[in-house]
Protein backbone atom coordinates (compact mmCIF):
# COMPACT_ATOMS: atom_id res chain seq x y z
CA UNK A 1 0.00 0.00 0.00
CA UNK A 2 1.67 3.28 -0.92
CA UNK A 3 1.54 6.27 1.74
CA UNK A 4 -0.13 9.29 1.76
CA UNK A 5 2.00 11.91 0.80
CA UNK A 6 -0.56 14.80 1.91
CA UNK A 7 -3.10 16.43 -0.26
CA UNK A 8 -2.18 17.14 -3.88
CA UNK A 9 -4.06 18.77 -6.78
CA UNK A 10 -5.11 17.07 -10.06
CA UNK A 11 -7.34 17.55 -13.39
CA UNK A 12 -10.10 14.94 -14.48
CA UNK A 13 -11.02 15.48 -17.54
CA UNK A 14 -14.69 13.73 -17.72
CA UNK A 15 -16.21 13.25 -21.20
CA UNK A 16 -19.88 11.97 -21.61
CA UNK A 17 -21.94 11.62 -24.79
CA UNK A 18 -23.73 14.80 -24.47
CA UNK A 19 -20.69 17.15 -23.03
CA UNK A 20 -17.36 17.35 -21.03
CA UNK A 21 -16.26 18.75 -18.41
CA UNK A 22 -12.60 19.47 -16.85
CA UNK A 23 -12.18 19.49 -13.15
CA UNK A 24 -9.32 19.94 -10.45
CA UNK A 25 -9.47 18.35 -7.47
CA UNK A 26 -7.60 18.41 -4.15
CA UNK A 27 -7.31 15.10 -2.36
CA UNK A 28 -6.03 14.99 1.10
CA UNK A 29 -6.52 12.46 3.94
CA UNK A 30 -9.32 14.51 5.13
CA UNK A 31 -11.29 14.07 1.85
CA UNK A 32 -11.23 15.17 -1.70
CA UNK A 33 -12.88 18.56 -3.05
CA UNK A 34 -13.74 19.35 -6.58
CA UNK A 35 -13.87 22.46 -8.47
CA UNK A 36 -15.34 22.29 -11.89
CA UNK A 37 -13.04 24.68 -14.54
CA UNK A 38 -14.50 24.41 -17.56
CA UNK A 39 -17.65 22.79 -19.07
CA UNK A 40 -18.27 21.91 -23.10
CA UNK A 41 -20.85 20.48 -25.21
CA UNK A 42 -20.22 17.72 -27.45
CA UNK A 43 -22.63 17.28 -30.30
CA UNK A 44 -22.30 14.78 -32.96
CA UNK A 45 -22.24 15.82 -36.49
CA UNK A 46 -24.00 14.48 -39.79
CA UNK A 47 -21.86 14.81 -42.55
CA UNK A 48 -22.17 12.39 -45.62
CA UNK A 49 -24.73 10.60 -44.04
CA UNK A 50 -22.84 9.07 -41.19
CA UNK A 51 -23.08 10.57 -37.59
CA UNK A 52 -19.49 11.66 -36.63
CA UNK A 53 -18.21 12.92 -32.56
CA UNK A 54 -16.71 16.42 -33.52
CA UNK A 55 -13.47 14.77 -32.20
CA UNK A 56 -11.14 17.80 -33.26
CA UNK A 57 -13.50 20.56 -31.44
CA UNK A 58 -13.28 17.63 -28.44
CA UNK A 59 -9.48 17.99 -28.34
CA UNK A 60 -9.86 21.51 -28.47
CA UNK A 61 -11.65 22.19 -25.55
CA UNK A 62 -9.83 19.38 -23.48
CA UNK A 63 -6.99 21.45 -23.91
CA UNK A 64 -8.21 24.64 -23.21
CA UNK A 65 -10.13 23.91 -19.95
CA UNK A 66 -6.69 21.95 -18.85
CA UNK A 67 -4.89 25.66 -19.54
CA UNK A 68 -7.32 27.15 -17.47
CA UNK A 69 -6.87 24.24 -14.72
CA UNK A 70 -3.28 24.64 -14.94
CA UNK A 71 -3.28 28.91 -14.61
CA UNK A 72 -5.50 28.73 -11.23
CA UNK A 73 -3.83 25.43 -9.76
CA UNK A 74 -0.51 23.85 -9.36
CA UNK A 75 -1.10 20.18 -11.22
CA UNK A 76 0.42 17.25 -10.01
CA UNK A 77 -1.14 14.88 -12.51
CA UNK A 78 -4.48 14.54 -15.32
CA UNK A 79 -6.66 11.49 -16.29
CA UNK A 80 -9.16 10.99 -18.71
CA UNK A 81 -12.32 9.40 -19.17
CA UNK A 82 -15.00 9.37 -21.53
CA UNK A 83 -17.75 6.70 -22.71
CA UNK A 84 -16.84 2.91 -24.17
CA UNK A 85 -16.55 1.25 -27.47
CA UNK A 86 -15.97 4.47 -29.90
CA UNK A 87 -12.73 4.97 -31.63
CA UNK A 88 -10.69 6.64 -33.95
CA UNK A 89 -7.69 4.95 -36.56
CA UNK A 90 -4.11 5.95 -37.00
CA UNK A 91 -2.62 5.67 -39.84
CA UNK A 92 1.51 4.28 -39.99
CA UNK A 93 2.49 8.00 -39.71
CA UNK A 94 0.29 8.64 -36.76
CA UNK A 95 -2.17 10.64 -38.60
CA UNK A 96 -5.95 10.32 -37.73
CA UNK A 97 -7.68 8.30 -40.80
CA UNK A 98 -11.26 10.51 -40.82
CA UNK A 99 -13.68 11.16 -38.02
CA UNK A 100 -14.62 8.50 -35.42
CA UNK A 101 -17.95 7.72 -36.08
CA UNK A 102 -20.84 8.50 -33.49
CA UNK A 103 -22.22 4.28 -32.05
CA UNK A 104 -25.67 5.93 -32.38
CA UNK A 105 -24.85 5.95 -36.19
CA UNK A 106 -26.85 3.51 -38.32
CA UNK A 107 -24.24 2.01 -39.99
CA UNK A 108 -23.96 -1.17 -37.82
CA UNK A 109 -27.69 -1.98 -38.06
CA UNK A 110 -27.76 -5.88 -39.10
CA UNK A 111 -23.87 -6.67 -38.77
CA UNK A 112 -22.55 -9.83 -37.63
CA UNK A 113 -19.41 -11.27 -36.70
CA UNK A 114 -18.16 -15.12 -38.20
CA UNK A 115 -18.18 -15.98 -34.09
CA UNK A 116 -20.90 -18.02 -32.12
CA UNK A 117 -22.61 -16.03 -30.11
CA UNK A 118 -22.04 -18.23 -27.15
CA UNK A 119 -18.30 -18.34 -28.14
CA UNK A 120 -17.77 -14.63 -28.48
CA UNK A 121 -19.90 -14.28 -24.49
CA UNK A 122 -17.66 -17.25 -23.29
CA UNK A 123 -14.45 -15.16 -24.11
CA UNK A 124 -15.48 -11.58 -23.68
CA UNK A 125 -18.13 -11.30 -20.90
CA UNK A 126 -20.22 -8.68 -23.22
CA UNK A 127 -23.59 -8.05 -24.08
CA UNK A 128 -24.55 -7.92 -27.19
CA UNK A 129 -25.26 -4.35 -27.80
CA UNK A 130 -25.20 -3.33 -32.26
CA UNK A 131 -22.18 -0.82 -31.62
CA UNK A 132 -19.49 -2.98 -29.56
CA UNK A 133 -16.89 -2.45 -31.24
CA UNK A 134 -16.45 -5.40 -33.16
CA UNK A 135 -19.66 -4.40 -35.33
CA UNK A 136 -18.30 -1.07 -35.74
CA UNK A 137 -15.08 -2.56 -37.34
CA UNK A 138 -17.12 -5.09 -39.15
CA UNK A 139 -18.74 -2.82 -40.52
CA UNK A 140 -15.81 -1.02 -41.41
CA UNK A 141 -13.94 -3.83 -43.17
CA UNK A 142 -13.35 -4.01 -46.85
CA UNK A 143 -13.53 -0.06 -46.50
CA UNK A 144 -10.37 2.39 -47.88
CA UNK A 145 -10.73 3.54 -44.13
CA UNK A 146 -9.83 0.20 -42.39
CA UNK A 147 -6.97 -0.79 -44.67
CA UNK A 148 -5.28 2.59 -43.94
CA UNK A 149 -5.02 1.87 -40.44
CA UNK A 150 -2.23 0.54 -37.98
CA UNK A 151 -3.68 1.35 -34.77
CA UNK A 152 -7.07 1.74 -33.17
CA UNK A 153 -7.18 3.93 -30.24
CA UNK A 154 -10.25 4.34 -27.96
CA UNK A 155 -11.41 7.99 -27.44
CA UNK A 156 -9.92 8.38 -24.29
CA UNK A 157 -6.80 6.65 -25.27
CA UNK A 158 -6.93 9.02 -28.90
CA UNK A 159 -6.84 11.94 -26.49
CA UNK A 160 -4.03 10.76 -24.28
CA UNK A 161 -1.98 10.06 -27.75
CA UNK A 162 -2.44 13.59 -28.80
CA UNK A 163 -1.15 14.51 -25.02
CA UNK A 164 1.61 12.66 -24.94
CA UNK A 165 2.47 10.58 -28.10
CA UNK A 166 1.92 7.17 -25.86
CA UNK A 167 -0.05 4.99 -27.64
CA UNK A 168 -2.05 2.27 -25.65
CA UNK A 169 -5.81 0.82 -24.47
CA UNK A 170 -6.67 1.22 -20.88
CA UNK A 171 -8.10 -2.44 -19.88
CA UNK A 172 -11.89 -0.87 -18.53
CA UNK A 173 -12.55 0.98 -22.01
CA UNK A 174 -11.25 -2.06 -23.74
CA UNK A 175 -13.24 -4.31 -22.02
CA UNK A 176 -16.47 -2.85 -24.01
CA UNK A 177 -15.39 -3.68 -27.30
CA UNK A 178 -16.44 -7.15 -27.19
CA UNK A 179 -12.61 -8.10 -28.15
CA UNK A 180 -10.68 -8.57 -24.57
CA UNK A 181 -10.55 -11.82 -22.72
CA UNK A 182 -12.26 -10.48 -19.47
CA UNK A 183 -10.34 -13.20 -17.24
CA UNK A 184 -7.29 -12.55 -18.43
CA UNK A 185 -7.63 -9.35 -19.30
CA UNK A 186 -5.51 -9.50 -22.74
CA UNK A 187 -7.06 -8.83 -26.26
CA UNK A 188 -8.72 -12.02 -27.38
CA UNK A 189 -6.51 -13.03 -30.27
CA UNK A 190 -9.19 -16.06 -30.93
CA UNK A 191 -11.94 -13.15 -31.44
CA UNK A 192 -9.68 -10.92 -33.08
CA UNK A 193 -9.07 -13.14 -35.81
CA UNK A 194 -12.09 -15.01 -36.52
CA UNK A 195 -13.88 -11.98 -36.90
CA UNK A 196 -11.43 -11.43 -39.83
CA UNK A 197 -9.30 -8.06 -38.02
CA UNK A 198 -5.60 -7.45 -38.06
CA UNK A 199 -4.47 -8.37 -34.91
CA UNK A 200 -1.39 -5.47 -35.00
CA UNK A 201 -4.56 -2.58 -34.80
CA UNK A 202 -4.95 -3.51 -31.01
CA UNK A 203 -2.14 -1.01 -28.47
CA UNK A 204 -0.91 -2.79 -25.98
CA UNK A 205 -2.94 -2.61 -22.50
CA UNK A 206 -2.55 -0.61 -19.50
CA UNK A 207 -3.96 -0.54 -15.96
CA UNK A 208 -5.68 2.25 -13.99
CA UNK A 209 -3.11 4.04 -12.13
CA UNK A 210 -0.27 3.35 -14.66
CA UNK A 211 1.48 6.66 -15.82
CA UNK A 212 0.98 7.18 -19.63
CA UNK A 213 3.94 9.96 -19.74
CA UNK A 214 3.95 13.58 -19.91
CA UNK A 215 2.27 15.99 -21.25
CA UNK A 216 4.09 17.45 -24.29
CA UNK A 217 4.29 21.24 -25.72
CA UNK A 218 0.99 22.88 -23.70
CA UNK A 219 1.76 26.05 -22.34
CA UNK A 220 1.21 25.57 -18.13
CA UNK A 221 0.69 22.07 -18.51
CA UNK A 222 3.72 20.37 -20.15
CA UNK A 223 5.86 18.05 -18.10
CA UNK A 224 2.49 17.18 -16.00
CA UNK A 225 1.95 13.41 -16.11
CA UNK A 226 -0.55 11.86 -17.67
CA UNK A 227 -2.48 9.36 -15.50
CA UNK A 228 -4.62 6.37 -16.56
CA UNK A 229 -8.14 6.24 -14.46
CA UNK A 230 -10.95 3.98 -15.11
CA UNK A 231 -10.91 5.11 -18.36
CA UNK A 232 -14.37 4.05 -18.87
CA UNK A 233 -16.45 6.44 -17.28
CA UNK A 234 -18.88 3.95 -15.40
CA UNK A 235 -15.63 2.26 -14.11
CA UNK A 236 -14.54 5.15 -12.30
CA UNK A 237 -18.27 5.94 -11.30
CA UNK A 238 -18.30 3.04 -9.51
CA UNK A 239 -14.75 3.15 -8.28
CA UNK A 240 -16.61 6.05 -6.23
CA UNK A 241 -19.33 4.30 -4.99
CA UNK A 242 -19.03 5.29 -1.05
CA UNK A 243 -20.80 1.76 -0.21
CA UNK A 244 -19.99 0.90 3.65
CA UNK A 245 -19.66 -2.73 2.70
CA UNK A 246 -20.07 -5.29 -0.19
CA UNK A 247 -23.76 -6.01 -0.49
CA UNK A 248 -24.64 -3.26 -2.81
CA UNK A 249 -26.51 -2.90 -6.21
CA UNK A 250 -25.80 0.27 -8.24
CA UNK A 251 -26.97 2.53 -11.23
CA UNK A 252 -24.82 4.96 -12.78
CA UNK A 253 -27.30 7.15 -14.17
CA UNK A 254 -27.04 9.43 -17.04
CA UNK A 255 -28.01 9.11 -20.66
CA UNK A 256 -26.93 5.77 -20.14
CA UNK A 257 -28.02 4.05 -17.18
CA UNK A 258 -26.04 1.29 -15.99
CA UNK A 259 -27.24 -0.99 -13.50
CA UNK A 260 -25.69 -4.19 -11.40
CA UNK A 261 -23.15 -5.54 -9.11
CA UNK A 262 -19.44 -5.32 -8.32
CA UNK A 263 -17.86 -9.22 -8.50
CA UNK A 264 -14.78 -10.36 -8.03
CA UNK A 265 -15.32 -12.39 -11.03
CA UNK A 266 -17.32 -12.50 -14.19
CA UNK A 267 -20.70 -14.65 -14.88
CA UNK A 268 -19.90 -15.95 -18.03
CA UNK A 269 -23.08 -18.60 -18.34
CA UNK A 270 -25.40 -19.16 -20.85
CA UNK A 271 -27.73 -18.13 -18.63
CA UNK A 272 -26.40 -14.54 -17.79
CA UNK A 273 -25.73 -14.33 -21.63
CA UNK A 274 -29.28 -14.71 -22.89
CA UNK A 275 -30.12 -12.17 -20.19
CA UNK A 276 -27.93 -9.42 -21.90
CA UNK A 277 -25.93 -9.07 -18.86
CA UNK A 278 -22.32 -7.10 -19.37
CA UNK A 279 -19.39 -8.58 -17.46
CA UNK A 280 -16.46 -5.02 -18.03
CA UNK A 281 -13.90 -4.59 -16.31
CA UNK A 282 -13.27 -2.24 -13.35
CA UNK A 283 -10.90 -0.88 -10.82
CA UNK A 284 -8.60 -3.33 -9.20
CA UNK A 285 -9.16 -6.63 -11.23
CA UNK A 286 -13.34 -6.33 -9.85
CA UNK A 287 -15.75 -7.04 -12.57
CA UNK A 288 -18.47 -4.71 -13.51
CA UNK A 289 -21.72 -7.36 -14.03
CA UNK A 290 -24.31 -4.71 -15.36
CA UNK A 291 -26.67 -4.49 -17.80
CA UNK A 292 -26.89 -1.10 -19.62
CA UNK A 293 -30.50 0.59 -19.89
CA UNK A 294 -31.70 3.08 -22.38
CA UNK A 295 -31.69 6.18 -19.01
CA UNK A 296 -32.40 9.56 -19.66
CA UNK A 297 -31.74 9.84 -23.03
CA UNK A 298 -35.53 9.19 -23.11
CA UNK A 299 -35.98 12.36 -21.06
CA UNK A 300 -33.07 14.13 -22.76
CA UNK A 301 -34.33 13.70 -25.95
CA UNK A 302 -38.15 14.60 -24.95
CA UNK A 303 -37.38 17.87 -23.58
CA UNK A 304 -35.13 18.69 -26.17
CA UNK A 305 -38.22 18.14 -29.02
CA UNK A 306 -40.34 20.00 -27.27
CA UNK A 307 -38.51 23.08 -26.34
CA UNK A 308 -39.31 25.96 -24.29
CA UNK A 309 -42.94 25.89 -24.49
CA UNK A 310 -42.83 22.61 -22.21
CA UNK A 311 -41.35 24.59 -19.53
CA UNK A 312 -38.59 23.58 -17.71
CA UNK A 313 -37.48 20.07 -16.72
CA UNK A 314 -37.94 21.02 -13.32
CA UNK A 315 -41.74 22.23 -13.68
CA UNK A 316 -42.30 18.78 -15.63
CA UNK A 317 -40.84 16.93 -13.24
CA UNK A 318 -43.32 18.42 -10.87
CA UNK A 319 -46.32 18.08 -12.80
CA UNK A 320 -45.01 14.47 -13.44
CA UNK A 321 -44.82 13.79 -9.77
CA UNK A 322 -48.77 14.34 -9.57
CA UNK A 323 -49.36 11.83 -12.39
CA UNK A 324 -50.93 8.76 -11.31
CA UNK A 325 -48.20 6.10 -11.10
CA UNK A 326 -48.07 3.24 -13.36
CA UNK A 327 -50.52 4.63 -15.50
CA UNK A 328 -48.23 4.62 -18.59
CA UNK A 329 -45.74 1.90 -19.23
CA UNK A 330 -42.99 1.10 -21.37
CA UNK A 331 -40.02 -1.36 -21.83
CA UNK A 332 -37.41 1.52 -22.13
CA UNK A 333 -34.99 -1.24 -23.36
CA UNK A 334 -36.92 -1.37 -26.88
CA UNK A 335 -34.60 -0.95 -29.63
CA UNK A 336 -37.02 1.61 -31.33
CA UNK A 337 -35.89 4.35 -28.33
CA UNK A 338 -32.05 3.94 -29.63
CA UNK A 339 -31.82 6.66 -32.27
CA UNK A 340 -32.28 10.30 -31.84
CA UNK A 341 -35.46 12.69 -32.86
CA UNK A 342 -39.27 12.14 -32.71
CA UNK A 343 -39.19 10.49 -28.86
CA UNK A 344 -42.36 11.65 -27.36
CA UNK A 345 -44.08 10.24 -30.75
CA UNK A 346 -42.35 6.98 -30.40
CA UNK A 347 -43.08 6.77 -27.14
CA UNK A 348 -47.12 7.22 -27.37
CA UNK A 349 -46.56 4.94 -31.08
CA UNK A 350 -45.38 2.39 -28.73
CA UNK A 351 -48.31 1.98 -26.36
CA UNK A 352 -51.15 2.70 -29.01
CA UNK A 353 -49.35 0.20 -31.15
CA UNK A 354 -50.10 -2.47 -28.10
CA UNK A 355 -53.43 -1.71 -27.28
CA UNK A 356 -52.60 0.11 -24.18
CA UNK A 357 -53.46 3.93 -23.08
CA UNK A 358 -50.87 6.49 -24.32
CA UNK A 359 -49.98 9.99 -22.59
CA UNK A 360 -50.84 13.21 -24.37
CA UNK A 361 -49.11 15.68 -22.63
CA UNK A 362 -45.66 16.34 -21.60
CA UNK A 363 -46.33 15.67 -17.90
CA UNK A 364 -47.95 12.32 -18.52
CA UNK A 365 -44.63 11.37 -20.95
CA UNK A 366 -42.15 12.45 -18.15
CA UNK A 367 -44.43 10.11 -15.62
CA UNK A 368 -43.99 7.38 -18.09
CA UNK A 369 -40.48 7.97 -18.98
CA UNK A 370 -39.60 7.61 -15.15
CA UNK A 371 -42.23 4.93 -14.05
CA UNK A 372 -40.55 2.68 -17.32
CA UNK A 373 -37.11 3.40 -16.02
CA UNK A 374 -37.83 2.46 -12.39
CA UNK A 375 -39.28 -0.58 -14.17
CA UNK A 376 -35.75 -1.23 -16.45
CA UNK A 377 -33.78 -0.71 -13.06
CA UNK A 378 -36.07 -3.49 -11.13
CA UNK A 379 -35.73 -6.01 -13.68
CA UNK A 380 -31.76 -5.96 -14.47
CA UNK A 381 -31.34 -5.47 -10.42
CA UNK A 382 -33.28 -8.79 -9.59
CA UNK A 383 -31.82 -10.57 -12.51
CA UNK A 384 -28.28 -9.85 -11.81
CA UNK A 385 -29.08 -10.83 -7.90
CA UNK A 386 -30.04 -14.70 -9.17
CA UNK A 387 -27.26 -14.68 -12.04
CA UNK A 388 -24.83 -14.13 -9.64
CA UNK A 389 -25.70 -15.77 -6.46
CA UNK A 390 -24.77 -11.98 -4.42
CA UNK A 391 -27.53 -10.15 -2.53
CA UNK A 392 -27.95 -6.30 -2.53
CA UNK A 393 -29.60 -4.48 0.47
CA UNK A 394 -29.24 -1.25 -0.49
CA UNK A 395 -28.85 0.59 -3.69
CA UNK A 396 -26.56 3.57 -4.46
CA UNK A 397 -27.63 5.73 -7.76
CA UNK A 398 -24.77 7.63 -9.09
CA UNK A 399 -24.51 10.41 -11.59
CA UNK A 400 -26.31 13.26 -12.88
CA UNK A 401 -29.89 11.17 -12.07
CA UNK A 402 -28.85 10.92 -8.51
CA UNK A 403 -30.40 14.29 -8.71
CA UNK A 404 -33.86 13.06 -9.60
CA UNK A 405 -35.52 13.13 -6.70
CA UNK A 406 -38.97 10.99 -8.10
CA UNK A 407 -36.69 8.74 -10.26
CA UNK A 408 -34.42 7.74 -7.34
CA UNK A 409 -38.56 7.29 -4.75
CA UNK A 410 -39.50 5.34 -7.93
CA UNK A 411 -36.17 3.13 -7.57
CA UNK A 412 -36.67 2.64 -4.15
CA UNK A 413 -40.62 1.44 -4.41
CA UNK A 414 -39.59 -0.81 -7.18
CA UNK A 415 -37.03 -2.71 -5.92
CA UNK A 416 -38.63 -2.50 -2.42
CA UNK A 417 -35.10 -1.75 -1.27
CA UNK A 418 -33.53 1.22 0.28
CA UNK A 419 -31.98 3.55 -2.19
CA UNK A 420 -29.02 6.09 -1.21
CA UNK A 421 -28.32 8.48 -4.40
CA UNK A 422 -25.30 10.25 -4.81
CA UNK A 423 -22.42 11.64 -5.68
CA UNK A 424 -23.81 13.31 -9.19
CA UNK A 425 -19.92 13.36 -9.45
CA UNK A 426 -19.12 10.30 -9.18
CA UNK A 427 -16.95 9.78 -12.34
CA UNK A 428 -14.64 12.53 -11.69
CA UNK A 429 -14.56 11.56 -8.35
CA UNK A 430 -13.64 8.18 -8.62
CA UNK A 431 -11.06 9.65 -11.77
CA UNK A 432 -9.06 11.63 -9.56
CA UNK A 433 -9.43 9.37 -6.67
CA UNK A 434 -7.13 6.48 -9.00
CA UNK A 435 -4.36 9.36 -10.10
CA UNK A 436 -3.99 10.40 -6.40
CA UNK A 437 -3.89 7.13 -5.45
CA UNK A 438 -0.83 6.85 -8.10
CA UNK A 439 0.67 9.60 -6.50
CA UNK A 440 0.76 8.18 -3.39
CA UNK A 441 -1.81 10.58 -1.73
CA UNK A 442 -4.79 8.33 -1.48
CA UNK A 443 -5.34 5.08 0.14
CA UNK A 444 -4.19 1.81 -1.85
CA UNK A 445 -7.25 -0.07 -1.34
CA UNK A 446 -10.63 0.65 -3.08
CA UNK A 447 -12.35 0.54 -0.33
CA UNK A 448 -10.18 2.46 0.92
CA UNK A 449 -10.57 5.00 -1.26
CA UNK A 450 -14.12 4.72 -1.13
CA UNK A 451 -14.11 5.56 2.70
CA UNK A 452 -11.76 8.32 2.40
CA UNK A 453 -15.16 9.66 -0.01
CA UNK A 454 -17.31 9.15 2.38
CA UNK A 455 -15.10 11.15 4.95
CA UNK A 456 -14.96 14.00 2.38
CA UNK A 457 -17.03 17.39 4.10
CA UNK A 458 -18.82 18.24 0.51
CA UNK A 459 -20.01 14.26 0.01
CA UNK A 460 -23.74 14.62 0.09
CA UNK A 461 -25.86 11.47 0.25
CA UNK A 462 -30.11 11.38 -0.09
CA UNK A 463 -31.70 8.73 1.46
CA UNK A 464 -34.96 7.12 -0.32
CA UNK A 465 -37.34 4.58 1.63
CA UNK A 466 -39.29 2.06 -0.19
CA UNK A 467 -43.16 3.15 0.23
CA UNK A 468 -45.93 0.51 -0.03
CA UNK A 469 -45.16 -2.91 -1.40
CA UNK A 470 -43.77 -4.33 -5.16
CA UNK A 471 -46.70 -5.99 -5.88
CA UNK A 472 -48.26 -3.04 -8.19
CA UNK A 473 -44.44 -3.10 -9.68
CA UNK A 474 -44.99 -6.38 -10.51
CA UNK A 475 -48.20 -6.11 -12.63
CA UNK A 476 -46.74 -3.13 -14.53
CA UNK A 477 -44.02 -5.11 -15.38
CA UNK A 478 -46.38 -8.35 -16.59
CA UNK A 479 -48.41 -5.25 -18.30
CA UNK A 480 -45.10 -4.18 -20.36
CA UNK A 481 -43.96 -7.46 -21.17
CA UNK A 482 -41.22 -7.05 -18.83
CA UNK A 483 -41.60 -10.33 -16.70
Amino acid sequence: MTSPVGSVVVAGVDLGASGGRVLAARVSPDGVSLHEVSRFPNEPVLAGGTLHWDILRLYSSVVSGLRSAAASFSLASVGIDSWGVDYGLLDSSGALVGNPVHYRDVRTNGVSVPVPASSLYAVTGIQHLPFNTIYQLAASLGTPLLSAASTLLLIPDLLAYWLTGAVGAEVTNASTTALLDVSSRTWAVDVIDAAGLPRGLFPPLRRPGDVIGPVGELPGVSGVPLIAVGSHDTASAVAAVPSAGPAFAYISSGTWSLAGLELTAPVLSEESRLANFTNEAGIDGTIRYLRNVTGLWLLQECVRCWGPAAGSLESLLLSAAAVPALRFVIDADDAVFLPPGGMPDRIVSWLSSRGLPAPSEPPQIVRCILDSLALAYRRALLAAQSLSGRHADVVHIVGGGSKNELLCQLTADALGLPVLAGPAEATALGNVLVQARSLGAAPGSLDGMRALLRSSAGLSLRSYSPTGGVAVWEAAARRAGLG
